[in-house]
Parts: structure tokens; sequence; C-alpha cells
């Protein structure tokens, strides 16, 4: 299992998480999207049909429809009812249950940086988890810093 972490310095969320999800779906996976505030899923939700003039991501919200066809799902809780490998945390909240996925991207901003210092020690015991920790430089690149 992989755990990615981003922390977020000058990029926002909305413009990280498309990025990350465009790669997961070219891939051929499925992505769920976790947060716990309704307002930031309903932003999420909004961004993902026209964040880019010539295209958008294939979504919905958990309980709106066919959860199971859906290529990403957006949800309050880490419950994969699209059958999703790979899990986004876009509130800054790290959940022990995203270590039943392939891989989880887990996104925080200063705000919630010592909770991330906390999940990155807490995975350090674990076998069969290679942890990633990606910074923004000054351009707004990431770059893996460990």
């Amino acid at each position: 299992m992989q755990v990615d972490f981003y922390h977020l310095t000058q990029m926002p969320i909305e413009r990280a998480l498309p990025r990350i999800a465009e790669r997961v779906l070219a891939g051929g996976e499925r992505l769920l999207i976790v947060g716990a505030d309704e307002a930031q899923r309903t932003a999420i939700d909004r961004l993902l049909w026209d964040y880019a003039a010539d295209s958008f991501l294939p979504h919905a919200c958990a309980g709106a429809g066919d959860d199971g066809a859906q290529p990403i799902l957006i949800a309050g809780e880490v419950n994969a009812a699209n059958g999703a490998r790979h899990v986004a945390l876009i509130d800054g909240e790290w959940r022990e249950a995203t270590l039943k996925f392939d891989r989880a991207f887990h996104f925080f901003d200063d705000e919630r940086i010592e909770e991330a210092r906390t999940a990155w020690r807490s995975l350090a015991g674990h076998d069969g988890i290679e942890r990633r920790y990606w910074k923004q430089n000054e351009d707004g690149r990431w770059e893996q810093a460990a």
C-alpha cells in the first residue's frame, strides 16, 4: 500500500485534486474522495464538472444514484461503494480505514500539519506501507521530499 502525503502550500485542493483524479482514471482505476464537510464535498462536486474548459471528470456524490457505477465517488466516510482501490482524503483528516486501499492521497494544509505528522509517524510501524511526502516548490510544482 502506498500513502502519498500532499502538503498544500501554494496550490489549493481545488487545483491539486483534479490532477490526481485524472491520473487515477487514466490508469484504469476508480477513486473515492472523502471529506467530512458537506460544503467542501459540494464544492468538489461542482469543481469536477467544470474544472477545465475542455473536459470534466465523471463522478457522483455518494447516495445520489448508482454509486457502484461511478468512476469517482465523493463521500463523507471511507466507504468505497464504487469499488475504488484509491482514496483521496481532502479535509486533512487521516482515517485508518484508508489502509484497506491500494493507494491513499492525504491532502493537508498548514492548519493540519501536526495531524499529518502524527499520521506519518504512526504509519512508520506498519509493514507493507510505503509513505511519500510531496511538497510544492516555489513554482507550485510537486516535489517528493520524503
